[in-house]
């Protein structure tokens, strides 16, 4: 009797895990057909309510770096034109301005003519230059006749994760487009090691992905040709119409851009209007500490862009 017990217990385990396996595959579905029990309703039905990863749905697999040491260097170049413009702005004694990058050395140099504008120096490239980033702080010491910060190996590894993480969440917005159920975005290793790991089950064109998610990018925000607040924002129906108001071709300090009213409608697909904007842009990403982008209402693709400035960008 016990043996025949077992097995009875076994039985009914098996069928009732059986019927289980049949409801996740048919239950989410409205209702069930002959059709669902063919060959073809079977692969339909398995691909729609089970998510395969790469190892039986094949795929893309791709290891992205992030090139934390040119990151380093670009930021380093940069805070040394500031400073250096600061400087020169507030009318001090600075000559030269130098800067190492190598080896994980990453420092700025100011040289000057007189001593007693030392704190001078120092006060007015605080004022315009990040050295005073509270995630990536730069170290000040100077001589005489210079001034050097140096980016001590903590704030590397902060700008590095930053870095990684900014990475990370431009690839994210770029693969939704692909609609893929389930793909695997990640940092490998530590947060600044800058790899990221992406897999997309089912996404057979890896070409097409790297080209998505290594597009350049570029922020900056410009200033628009229209008449002053409260006034509406002056836009034109063509690019021909927007180009005719400047004299029928884009100059060097006006360009045309597309431009789409981010209220304008709730369904549908947002109408594409043209502005005249003027060239340089007032803030670029260079002067950005910080970007993310913060949904409003949980809507996908409903986002607002939340930042903060540096001290060059804020002092616009």
């Amino acid at each position: 009797m016990k043996k025949g017990s077992g097995l009875w217990t076994r039985t009914i385990i098996s069928i009732g895990v059986t019927l289980l396996g049949i409801y996740m595959v048919f239950g989410p579905r409205s209702g069930i057909s002959a059709k669902d029990f063919t060959w073809e309703g079977i692969k339909k039905n398995l691909s729609e309510n089970i998510n395969l990863g790469l190892d039986l749905k094949g795929g893309s697999y791709l290891v992205m770096r992030v090139k934390i040491e040119d990151y380093l260097k670009a930021v380093t170049d940069n805070h040394r034109q500031a400073a250096f413009e600061a400087a020169k702005e507030a009318g001090l004694s600075v000559t030269d301005a130098t800067e190492t990058a190598e080896n994980g050395n990453y420092s700025v140099t100011l040289i000057f003519s007189d001593p007693s504008q030392k704190d001078a120096i120092i006060e007015a490239v605080k004022k315009k230059v990040d050295f005073n980033n509270p995630i990536a702080p730069w170290n000040v010491s100077s001589t005489d006749n210079s001034i050097t910060w140096t980016l001590p190996l903590q704030s590397q590894r902060a700008l590095a994760k930053q870095a990684t993480e900014q990475a990370l969440r431009i690839v994210e917005s770029r693969i939704n487009t692909f609609g893929v159920k389930e793909p695997t975005l990640q940092i490998i290793g530590s947060e600044d090691s800058g790899r990221i790991l992406l897999q997309m089950p089912g996404v057979e064109d890896p070409e097409r992905v790297k080209r998505l998610v290594s597009a350049e990018s570029k922020l900056e925000l410009m200033k628009v040709v229209s008449p002053p607040y409260p006034s509406p924002i002056q836009t034109y129906a063509t690019r021909e119409e927007a180009l005719a108001s400047i004299g029928g071709r884009e100059t060097l300090s006006r360009k045309v851009f597309p431009y789409t009213e981010r209220e304008e409608t709730t369904n549908g697909e947002r109408k594409q209007r043209f502005v005249v904007v003027e060239t340089p842009a007032v803030i670029d990403g260079s002067e950005l500490r910080d970007a993310a982008a913060v949904s409003r209402t949980g809507i996908e693709g409903d986002y607002q862009i939340v930042f903060s400035l540096k001290p060059s960008g804020a002092q616009k």
